[in-house]
């Protein structure tokens, strides 16, 4: 029997008894897809327990119960936010703070006050989680938190911080265009990558230089560097890709698709711009 046609409370079963991890995910995404009363009161009867792994459970599945439209999901940032009230393991609070991450268009002035107090966490699964919650929110609150946590000691906050201030907002501020230049030197190619590509969404211009000279040492990690150039829509960059294609060819040093196709959505812009003119 296939696992969509097991029952609502088989699915939980196999959740509460599994000792593995093996097929975790796969049985709570086929809960989210049931959004249903039951499924929400089994949930919220399993995040009342004083079990962490029940908890975990329960909020895994409500993190994204219904997809689009979400089920009840006031109630759910509520039931959330109730976690925070006391003190919680920081594999509880991950998963309450990526829970929040996938609800977060909804949330309060002082509900973002509150997570923010633990920017300061000790452990760095609970900041982690909470540049997830904070991620595309244009508050000031959050944008503030988020310019603090990219200087994180722990790379993979600093790199998913500065992503979230260069990609996934629109607000842009003297305080997130100089952060983004001092994360340019981060000692993590992924931060950096990510602030280059933030300045080159923002169209500064200074950041033409640095495009040209990460695209003459591109390699297989470079992806981004390719796609903040065709973002950052200086023609220029034409007669340069087809030079780092030419090159490209002796030293296959990246995936030669990724420059093709680079270079075929500017000339796509570059003849459209001369449509527009004539």
């Amino acid at each position: 029997m296939k696992r969509k046609d097991w029952t609502d409370e088989k699915l939980f079963e196999r959740l509460l008894t599994n000792r593995t991890k093996k097929t975790y995910w796969e049985n709570i995404r086929e809960l989210r897809r049931r959004p249903n009363q039951y499924v929400f009161d089994r949930t919220v009867g399993l995040i009342k327990t004083n079990s962490d792994k029940e908890i975990i459970i329960g909020i895994d599945i409500l993190a994204q119960l219904g997809f689009n439209p979400r089920f009840k999901q006031n109630e759910i940032v509520e039931i959330c936010f109730s976690l925070l009230e006391k003190e919680q393991t920081p594999k509880v609070l991950e998963s309450v703070l990526f829970a929040i991450s996938h609800n977060n268009e909804i949330l309060r002035e002082d509900q973002i006050l509150i997570l923010i107090k633990l920017k300061t966490h000790r452990y760095c699964i609970v900041r982690y989680g909470l540049v997830q919650a904070l991620s595309g929110l244009e508050q000031k609150d959050a944008i503030e938190t988020l310019i603090e946590l990219s200087t994180d000691k722990d790379p993979d906050i600093r790199d998913w911080a500065t992503f979230s201030l260069g990609a996934q907002i629109e607000t842009n501020t003297d305080s997130i265009t100089k952060l983004l230049w001092k994360q340019i030197n981060d000692s993590s190619e992924l931060v950096r990558f990510e602030a280059i590509a933030g300045l080159a969404k923002r169209q500064d211009k200074r950041i033409k230089d640095i495009l040209i000279q990460e695209l003459k040492k591109i390699d297989d990690n470079g992806s981004i560097i390719l796609e903040s150039i065709e973002v950052f829509n200086d023609f220029d960059f034409i007669e340069l890709l087809e030079k780092q294609i030419e090159l490209n060819k002796k030293t296959q040093q990246v995936n030669e698709k990724w420059l093709i196709d680079t270079l075929g959505k500017l000339k796509t812009k570059a003849q459209d711009r001369s449509l527009e003119v004539e």
